[in-house]
């Protein structure tokens, strides 16, 4: 069995980091209210499904963020998944400490009245279903309450690879026909 040349053996957290970086995912924008009325949100790339059934997906939150405590204590909380021209309020919820939403005229969950970000891939609306240690983060895992999706041919997610926003490829030949096969292990 062949195996490569030069494994990282020494931890060093920014080699880790940029080993992680290799992985494309999704950038997705969570929000919750705090229990003062205030709207909270963060840039997440660390969205993901974990259940069927029941519906449960998850994201996590650093330990150092200022709202840690407001997102521990919150009982729902929305997802906007992002849409390919979406960097700069990606941007813009990435950063701590400033008024995210100014000028910004979010969606209202029918669930949760929560905001949501307009014209985003997808919007899910959340109930609090499990916190979980992570390391430095900790594990926010929430039952799906409601959800939709955009409905557009020309739709194209927000991407981050390698340290950098990306779009993907427009699809040059047909996609193949579902043979029943799913990577998510479903």
């Amino acid at each position: 069995m062949n195996t490569p040349d030069s494994f990282n053996l020494t931890f060093d957290s920014r080699q880790f980091r940029n080993a992680l970086g290799s992985f494309a995912t999704g950038v997705a924008v969570v929000a919750c209210v705090a229990e003062d009325g205030t709207p909270l949100a963060s840039t997440v790339s660390s969205f993901n499904s974990v259940s069927l059934d029941p519906p449960l997906v998850l994201f996590s939150l650093a330990n150092s963020a200022l709202s840690l405590q407001s997102w521990l204590d919150a009982r729902h909380y929305t997802v906007s998944v992002l849409h390919a021209d979406q960097a700069a309020l990606s941007n813009r919820f990435a950063r701590a400490g400033e008024d995210k939403w100014r000028d910004v005229c979010p969606v209202r969950g029918p669930v949760t009245d929560l905001p949501l970000l307009p014209n985003a891939l997808a919007w899910f609306e959340c109930a609090a279903y499990g916190q979980h240690e992570g390391g430095d983060h900790t594990i926010m895992v929430g039952r799906v309450l409601s959800f939709r999706t955009r409905m557009q041919s020309d739709d194209q997610p927000l991407v981050f690879f390698k340290g950098r926003y990306r779009k993907l490829a427009r699809e040059s030949e047909a996609l193949p026909v579902d043979d029943g096969l799913y990577l998510h292990a479903w």
